[in-house]
């Protein structure tokens, strides 16, 4: 969502470093996706995930909020807001399971675009010359940042299928925050990501009574469990709660932005358990940085007005 004045400098700095610590956690998980998906089939590795990190952000809010905003928020809607979150998620595994990791990839740096797109539909922003600029920036750095050497770029179902669940994310997100006015961001987090879940354990439900093979833990141990929950409650649960947070300050275009930067962070945390320092991850970071502050009117351009 907009708005139509501005919010204060020190209120967008402060969601820009939410929204960077929430794309931070979200790409400490890819690591533990790596471990855990040649253990489960895709679908009920995304239905066990979702539903981890809902029955963690239920737990939170009651703790933090008591039962009562539980009881009295609107489960109906919640669900139907969080089903496009989960179906964002089903759509994305499809799409990459029939066009590869790369088409993924490049399908999901668009949702900066798809984001501000519907801003502008929805919400009548006004398209300026420092937000393009930074969108601009944004897309060449996450591009830049996206391993193309081995190709593998397809665009035909698997990218119309990725293209679906960046679609169905965005307007999953915006509506966490537009539709539920009287919830703390806890709150909305906690009931989409439930219908989230709800709607990924349906999808697993259907797939195996089609013939699906039933999921086995038998090999499981404390490094596979301890994946899990990173997975799941940390990268997701942790990590949507702090976008959301962004979400409801910056609107959800303006935090689709970070999100072109986690390939930098993934290489940042691989940098720091002894990998190799990627000076192109680092160009590309700092591409998008200054997408992001030229966006938001953080860095005024000479000519032109900000977002």
């Amino acid at each position: 969502m907009s708005t139509s004045s501005a919010p204060p400098v020190t209120t967008l700095l402060t969601a820009n470093l939410i929204c960077m610590l929430s794309m931070l956690i979200w790409a400490a998980g890819l690591p533990a996706a790596d471990l855990l998906i040649p253990l489960l089939p895709l679908d009920q590795l995304n239905a066990l995930r979702m539903a981890l990190s809902a029955v963690f952000l239920l737990g939170l809010w009651a703790v933090v909020e008591g039962w009562r905003p539980l009881m009295q928020v609107n489960w109906a809607k919640g669900l139907m807001v969080g089903s496009l979150i989960g179906l964002g998620a089903w759509f994305l595994i499809m799409g990459q399971a029939r066009g590869g990791a790369v088409t993924a990839a490049v399908i999901s740096a668009t949702l900066p675009v798809v984001g501000i797109a519907l801003e502008v539909v929805l919400d009548g922003r006004k398209l300026t010359l420092a937000l393009v600029l930074g969108l601009v920036l944004s897309l060449i750095g996450g591009f830049m940042a996206l391993d193309l050497k081995g190709g593998g770029l397809s665009l035909g179902l698997g990218a119309l299928l990725c293209f679906g669940s960046v679609l169905s994310f965005a307007l999953g997100s915006r509506l966490t925050v537009t539709a539920f006015p009287r919830q703390s961001a806890l709150g909305r987090t906690a009931v989409t990501l439930t219908g989230a879940a709800i709607a990924a354990l349906l999808a697993a439900l259907v797939t195996g009574a089609l013939g699906g093979p039933a999921p086995t833990f038998a090999t499981w141990g404390l490094k596979e469990v301890g994946a899990i929950l990173l997975f799941s409650v940390g990268a997701l649960g942790i990590s949507q709660y702090m976008f959301i947070i962004s979400v409801e300050r910056l609107g959800i275009g303006l935090s689709a932005i970070h999100i072109n930067a986690a390939p930098f962070y993934v290489m940042l945390i691989l940098f720091g358990l002894g990998g190799a320092w990627d000076w192109s991850q680092a160009a590309a970071a700092t591409l998008v940085g200054a997408g992001v502050l030229i966006a938001q009117g953080l860095v005024p351009l000479p000519f032109g007005q900000r977002a």
